[in-house]
């Protein structure tokens, strides 16, 4: 009886965006209280347990200021909304379930509110309709899934990679083999694991669930990688709230921080230089890595996603098994061949390097770039105006490339569509482009588009550049202090 008003509360939140928010959370209640007959007692309990968001359990989630109890509830795209118990999932669960409205929400057990939400991103927006109004023309309900074609490609370097792994492990590494074997499992991370753990490779989440274990052999691990993942893409570019706006400080800046700024170090001035550098030793930080013992990833916890669910707790084991495993094949079988040597302690390294540069490297195009939206919720910290997520989401990301660019880092090329529709297969990301761009450019929202990487890559170059010596805020440009 406590979610009969739902779809209501939809429909008043629209017509009451002027109020100011206190006047808005009472009137949403009051309405929902009155929508509830014979069950007063009930829904007092509930509007009584008022928590602020660091006091949720980890079995309670909170979406638009209201918290659910998601113990037993039976989600259809599997256990995987329980990772993120114990947090506020607003953003998450509206961008993964572009379909949904109030009738999903009322599935799940509401047990109160959290004290004094403000929301600081607004949804369903006419740019944000029209942008899905569009798209939806072109990818069918049911059918943004992965095609044929991401399953073979997907196939195609699972098989590609077994087959490396198995020549490395019996006849011994070597400099190709560790080149090879660098770029298949980095293929394996951008192809088949990043579809899969967001849910894009299948309608079935056993399928998502299996394929997303690729992101374990390849020196990662996934359930750290949703935490933080599904963060940044809720989040991105948040100056407070994305995990990959502060994950390479204090030795380089992607945040293009104010001059003075306590962030910023002398060394960052050159940094358009050394950052690439740093980025080959991603797969190294990765693979020994502490917080796959303990499922806590520390730019989940900087930016304040709770990890000590039963989820996570539970699969602390799988993840450290599978690591074990993966430090044994990769890294300890060569220097079994080879004896205690330098020789394959280079072939490991030159396997690092070579992921490291092809992951990160490819990362850090995506929203590092000239004239990239840094910091998109500005306004709302300074005039309490809500910002547009879908405008969010374009302005901070970056699309290159195109087919055959998308093949090759499995839809990573197009990032504003993935940001836009994370839960849709990369195999659709090519045919719903010129659609996405033009609406882009219907409603004014810039839609930064490179025709080949190397361009994007060149803007990255300069942006580092520029965002480690602070150039973008010398009031006097031709100084040539910079």
């Amino acid at each position: 009886r406590v979610f009969t008003l739902f779809r209501i509360v939809r429909d008043t939140e629209r017509v009451e965006t002027n109020m100011a928010p206190k006047e808005e959370s009472a009137t949403l209640l009051r309405n929902r209280k009155l929508a509830v007959e014979g069950s007063n007692d009930e829904v007092e309990t509930i509007l009584k347990n008022v928590k602020p968001l660091t006091k949720l359990a980890g079995n309670e989630v909170a979406i638009d200021g209201f918290i659910y109890d998601i113990s037993d509830f039976k989600h259809p795209g599997g256990n995987t909304i329980k990772l993120f118990g114990g947090n506020d999932v607003t953003v998450q669960y509206k961008m993964i379930h572009p379909h949904h409205g109030s009738k999903q929400v009322e599935k799940m057990r509401l047990v109160g509110k959290i004290d004094n939400y403000v929301p600081e991103y607004e949804f369903d927006t006419p740019f944000e309709r029209e942008m899905k109004e569009e798209v939806f023309k072109i990818v069918r309900r049911g059918r943004e899934f992965g095609t044929t074609g991401y399953f073979f490609r997907a196939f195609f370097y699972i098989g590609l990679l077994i087959s490396l792994t198995y020549v490395w492990v019996t006849q011994g590494s070597s400099f190709p083999l560790a080149f090879a074997i660098g770029i298949s499992q980095a293929f394996i991370g951008l192809n088949v694991q990043h579809d899969a753990n967001h849910g894009a490779a299948s309608k079935k989440p056993w399928v998502n669930d299996l394929l997303g274990f690729g992101a374990n052999f390849i020196g990662g691990d996934k359930w750290n990688w949703m935490c933080q993942h599904w963060t940044h893409h809720a989040y991105t570019n948040h100056s407070t709230k994305d995990p990959d706006s502060f994950s390479a400080e204090p030795i380089f800046i992607f945040n293009d921080y104010p001059a003075g700024h306590p962030n910023r170090k002398w060394w960052m001035r050159f940094q358009g230089v050394y950052f690439l550098f740093i980025l080959s030793f991603y797969w190294l930080s990765s693979v020994f890595n502490p917080q796959v013992w303990t499922l806590n990833h520390s730019g989940a916890a900087f930016v304040g996603i709770k990890m000590d669910n039963d989820f996570l707790v539970n699969r602390r084991i799988w993840a450290r098994t599978i690591r074990a495993i993966y430090i044994y094949i990769n890294i300890v079988t060569p220097f079994l061949h080879h004896g205690l040597s330098l020789v394959p302690l280079m072939h490991v390294w030159t396997l690092a390097v070579t992921e490291s540069l092809m992951l990160s490297g490819l990362f850090s195009l995506s929203h590092n770039f000239l004239k990239v939206d840094r910091d998109p919720t500005k306004n709302f910290r300074e005039t309490g105006k809500t910002v547009c997520w879908f405008k969010s989401q374009v302005e901070t990301s970056s699309t290159y490339g195109g087919f055959i660019s998308g093949c090759l880092t499995g839809g990573l090329n197009m990032q504003i569509e993935h940001h836009l529709f994370p839960r849709m297969s990369s195999a659709w990301y090519p045919y719903i482009r010129p659609t996405v761009q033009r609406v882009c450019e219907k409603h004014g929202v810039q839609y930064v588009y490179y025709p080949w990487i190397l361009t994007n890559f060149m803007s990255t170059i300069n942006y580092m550049h520029r965002a480690g010596n602070g150039s973008n805020w010398d009031p006097d440009p031709l100084s040539g202090r910079n």
